[in-house]
């Protein structure tokens, strides 16, 4: 019998689209350095090519490999990785040719806190937004899932219960003040504590 994880690594290193849970909402995702992987996702969620496409690594190591951190994201990712903080950074040349839309000389970078997705992860950075056409609510149930996505997505990794987490919180470090993207269900005040050591 197949493993599930191991079949869903090997589904998104052929540029396949795979679904797998997250600490904050399902993701839908496949390898970032594909080009024609990464357009078919945008084609599947419908989503506008100049929303860029955020990357979820496994650990704080495959992120700086593929963006460039300075002291503030060391102390931000030491301090709220693995978890619900995606952190936009300039890209490093391992990812500066990836075709993730939006701008291509930065990046975004998560580590989710979810066993089952840094397992996914441990095969490699992949390219990740929430499972949902744009516009709609993320999908909370496989069922959901499927109905969205069947035909586009190659694997579907689904949980029992349903996943009502909050998108994560996004800051941007492109420039020399500490920029809140979005919340989430992070105190803006605590990252901005954080950041500034």
């Amino acid at each position: 019998m197949s493993d599930p994880v191991e079949d869903a690594v090997a589904a998104a290193r052929r540029g396949e689209l795979i679904v797998f849970p997250t600490d904050t909402v399902y993701g839908i995702a496949t390898r970032p350095d594909d080009p024609a992987a990464t357009a078919r996702l945008f084609d599947a969620k419908h989503r506008p090519r100049d929303l860029t496409l955020p990357v979820l690594v496994g650990n704080t190591t495959q992120g700086r490999a593929i963006a460039r951190f300075d002291d503030r994201a060391e102390r931000l990712a030491q301090a709220l990785w693995p978890g619900p903080l995606t952190i936009v950074l300039p890209r490093s040349a391992a990812s500066e040719r990836w075709d993730l839309g939006g701008d291509p000389t930065s990046i975004g970078v998560r580590v989710p806190n979810h066993p089952l997705a840094l397992a996914v992860l441990a095969g490699g950075a992949l390219a990740t937004t929430s499972a949902n056409r744009s516009g709609d609510p993320p999908a909370a149930t496989c069922a959901e899932l499927v109905a969205a996505f069947s035909g586009d997505v190659e694997v579907f990794l689904c949980e029992d219960e349903p996943r009502q987490g909050a998108a994560s919180a996004v800051v941007s470090l492109l420039g020399d003040r500490l920029e809140i993207l979005r919340p989430g269900d992070l105190d803006p005040a605590v990252i901005a504590r954080l950041s500034a050591g």
